[in-house]
């Protein structure tokens, strides 16, 4: 097999929304397989921006913005370059390098996140500087719904911690008939989804037949959480990858030499 072609006929199964997947979709035919695209969520604005609204126009009277992933740094950051950036002085943190490397791309090069490959709440949190906040004021930018630990940990150390709720997700209307057709002859080798509505979303589109087509191959998620959560499903193929696009990728052409590797060459 050609080395620079790692997924060379793999049909890779991308449930991401379309904002995010094309990256993605793009980066698994460069390593050779086939990208199959079935949206199961869609990011759209807040259905009450005024939350954003307000903290956007109080930002320099906070000490700490927390962006909790690369669609709030994204789905921010047009208010926020409306109202002249972000504030001098302002210390600015995120949950993952993701939203890091989003933020870095905007111009801010000065960002609090945990290394290597940790990308949540419980890593973040355990950074020192964020051990005592009191009297301190802090924003997280968030999609609605998130999970309480950070604001809840934050308020604890001392902080006045408020929410910036700038997207939520949605269920899209899309049509999950050619992806069925692509499990039942055997073109789709392994799914990725990147959070727990995100498979949740899949499950509801493909229903009980698709599902059980779904249970025989590999599917690969970025978090322990999200990786539990389908092994909660009886998806016990699940692997919990790196975080990240990089860190599924990765996986992805990991798994499937070691899977070349144990094949007999008749068969390569």
């Amino acid at each position: 097999m050609n080395a620079r072609a790692p997924l060379a006929g793999i049909g890779v199964l991308v449930t991401r929304p379309r904002e995010q997947a094309e990256r993605f979709m793009a980066r698994v035919v460069e390593l050779g397989g086939r990208a199959w695209w079935l949206p199961t969520l869609e990011i759209q604005p807040p259905e009450d921006p005024a939350a954003l609204d307000a903290a956007l126009s109080e930002l320099a009277s906070f000490d700490w913005a927390i962006f909790i992933s690369p669609t709030a740094v994204a789905w921010s950051w047009p208010g926020i370059v409306a109202r002249g950036g972000l504030p001098a002085g302002l210390r600015v943190a995120a949950v993952g390098q993701g939203s890091a490397r989003e933020l870095l791309a905007r111009g801010v090069d000065k960002v609090l996140a945990p290394a290597g490959d940790r990308s949540d709440s419980e890593s973040l949190l355990a950074l020192p500087e964020l051990s005592d906040l009191a009297r301190q004021r802090v924003v997280i930018f968030r999609g609605e719904g998130g999970r309480e630990l950070l604001a809840d940990a934050l308020a604890a150390r001392g902080a006045r911690v408020e929410h910036a709720v700038c997207y939520r997700r949605a269920r899209p209307q899309a049509d999950a008939g050619p992806v069925l057709a692509a499990l039942e002859r055997g073109e789709i080798g392994a799914v990725t989804v990147f959070s727990r509505d995100s498979l949740d979303g899949l499950v509801g589109l493909l229903g009980e037949a698709g599902v059980a087509r779904l249970r025989r191959i590999p599917l690969f998620a970025p978090h322990p959480r999200i990786a539990e959560h389908a092994r909660c499903m009886a998806i016990l193929q699940t692997i919990a990858t790196p975080s990240g696009e990089e860190g599924v990728l990765t996986a992805l052409v990991e798994h499937f030499a070691h899977v070349r590797a144990r094949q007999p060459e008749t068969d390569r």
